[in-house]
């Protein structure tokens, strides 16, 4: 690997508008980019469709290859979470990002990112202390780019491109927080809820 040539990269995508900036700024560093949907949590599973399909779209019009886990762990989060509703976003974290660096490692990548890297709304702290465990334990690294400097770019291209682009985060209780506010019995801590992307 050279500065101008880095290597391979796994980019994990939690969907189609938060894919785009990341995708431009890791190609002009020069990375040959795979696109990584793994997102089992999205609730319902309709929307798990919706941001599948536009991570899809995005992925073919950049001519990126994309590698899908069509996994569906309603059950398993819900069993996770209960009665630990304050660290769901830990949970959602760390399964994905995990699953990111293990596929990188596995399958001879150069190193691993993702999109929730893009968001304004998610806890990036806690993002980056998960990957660079990830890293860690897996002996892979852990590409770290604070993505939201497109933020704006971004946004504007997913509406150009007339992808959908959701309200919440990706749980039900993201769900209720963003469209039921009134329910929540005192302010969240950041990590209670990071937000729609």
């Amino acid at each position: 690997m050279s500065a101008n040539h880095p290597g391979r990269i796994v980019l994990h995508a939690c969907c189609g508008p938060c894919l785009l900036y990341p995708l431009d700024a890791l190609a002009a560093e020069g990375w040959k980019i795979h696109a990584f949907f793994y997102n089992p949590h999205i609730q319902p599973y309709q929307e798990w469709q919706r941001r599948l399909e536009t991570a899809r779209k995005v992925a073919a019009a950049a001519d990126v290859p994309m590698i899908i886990r069509e996994d569906y762990e309603l059950e398993e989060f819900f069993r996770e979470v209960a009665f630990r509703e304050s660290r769901r976003c830990l949970y959602c974290y760390a399964r994905r990002i995990e699953a990111a660096a293990r596929l990188a490692k596995k399958s001879g990548f150069d190193a691993f990112t993702t999109t929730l890297l893009y968001s304004k709304r998610q806890n990036h702290d806690m993002i980056r202390q998960i990957a660079q465990e990830a890293a860690l334990r897996f002996s892979i690294p852990f590409h770290d780019v604070d993505f939201r400097t497109g933020w704006a770019d971004g946004q504007k291209k997913a509406e150009a491109m007339g992808l959908y682009r959701q309200q919440y985060c990706g749980c039900l209780y993201s769900e209720r927080d963003r469209f039921f506010p009134t329910r929540k019995p005192h302010p969240p801590k950041a990590e209670d809820n990071p937000g729609r992307p």
